[in-house]
């Protein structure tokens, strides 16, 4: 059998659940080593648990190589979504190449008993709930910032708030930014690579193994991260 690991983290999840990227490789390390499992991969995705299938490249990857007998392994099963319909469409998908998901927790992929399916649906059912808590609880801080005169929203890569995000004059932009230059070179560079015929993916394994951090800590590069700063025009 062979496990095949996909992790994904998020910026609004990361921190609130203690899921980052090596724990959750750690835990799926275990669990094949528990299982007698060989692992493979792992594939990655930096984004939001609601987001569509074609925009997560490292699960498309990870469903790719599926065969007979495999395992899709995550940590939660959150890890592959929190859109009931987006991870039915997953596991239909490993389901045809003969594959199963699996998570480490449990949650009722052991087996297709009629008890574990009503559990799996009740974990993605509450997956859903909490990200819709989530998006609730940010849309509050985001306004109540903006009410205090306060910057809202990601601080993009390259760029630093001043003054704790507060408009002020010590910052030549009217959004309160001030550029870093170590990243800022970081953006000129993955541009120029791109420009040259470098992939997203190669560019992002070159930043991975040089240890150049992302703006989120604990984060790696990703094919979308380094999709993101090629696609920025200069401000």
């Amino acid at each position: 059998m062979r496990s095949v690991v996909y992790l994904r983290v998020s910026t609004d999840e990361q921190g609130a659940s203690g899921l980052g990227l090596e724990a959750q490789m750690h835990a799926c390390k275990t669990w094949s080593e528990r299982e007698g499992s060989q692992v493979v991969g792992p594939f990655q995705d930096d984004l939001s648990g609601a987001d569509p299938l074609h925009k997560r490249p490292g699960l498309l990857d990870a469903l790719a190589i599926l065969e007979r007998g495999d395992v899709l392994l995550v940590a939660k099963r959150d890890r592959l979504g929190r859109d009931p319909i987006v991870v039915a469409m997953i596991e239909s998908a490993a389901g045809r190449k003969g594959a199963r998901i699996a998570s480490v927790a449990g949650e009722g992929t052991a087996d297709d008993e009629p008890g574990s399916i009503l559990m799996r649906r009740m974990v993605d059912a509450f997956a859903e709930y909490e990200r819709l808590i989530i998006a609730s609880r940010t849309r509050a801080a985001l306004q109540a910032k903006r009410r205090r005169s306060q910057r809202a929203g990601k601080v993009p890569y390259g760029m630093t708030v001043i003054d704790d995000g507060h408009r002020s004059k010590k910052s030549d932009r009217p959004d309160g930014l001030a550029e870093v230059p170590a990243e800022v070179a970081i953006v000129a560079e993955v541009k120029a690579l791109h420009a040259e015929g470098t992939s997203f993916r190669a560019i992002a394994r070159a930043l991975n193994a040089r240890g150049v951090a992302c703006k989120t800590p604990g984060a790696s590069w990703c094919h979308a991260s380094v999709a993101i700063l090629c696609r920025r025009t200069a401000s």
